[in-house]
């Protein structure tokens, strides 16, 4: 179990260099309006939420770690989650209007639409830089 458990958090932490540049390369392109390199980075930054989506649950709820008991009691954790969900609140509207201009290019890539991802995907970059700050207080056992 202990082999898992390390997996477990090496991939949670490896999501970070995943989903720390994909989501600031995505923000990077919607204020440039190239759309390709929009969608390039939103796919790796989806692949990183997969993977921290995954590897926390399986970490906080799968017996791996210091117990669920012990996550949903610590303010850390809390907090760290309610900065991960307030990112997830703001995604919806990129990540939905993305799946729709995949399904239909000819409707993609209004550039006020892209402006407005663009601000929406900086504030994001900056809520995934506060995890690991959180992350290492949840470590070192601030609660």
């Amino acid at each position: 179990m202990v082999y898992l458990s390390a997996v477990a958090s090496a991939v949670h932490v490896l999501a970070l260099g995943v989903g720390l540049p994909a989501i600031y390369a995505r923000w990077r392109a919607f204020a440039r309006g190239d759309l390709p390199a929009a969608l390039t980075a939103d796919n790796w930054w989806g692949l990183a939420a997969l993977l921290w989506i995954g590897s926390g649950l399986a970490r906080a709820f799968g017996g791996l770690e210091k117990g669920s008991d012990w996550y949903l009691h610590s303010p850390a954790f809390q907090l760290k989650m309610a900065v991960y969900a307030l990112a997830s609140i703001l995604e919806m509207w990129p990540m939905v209007t993305l799946i729709r201009w995949r399904v239909r290019p000819a409707t993609a890539g209004d550039p006020r639409l892209m402006a407005h991802f663009a601000r929406l995907s900086a504030i994001e970059t900056g809520l995934v830089v506060l995890l690991p700050f959180i992350a290492a207080a949840m470590a070192r056992g601030i609660r």
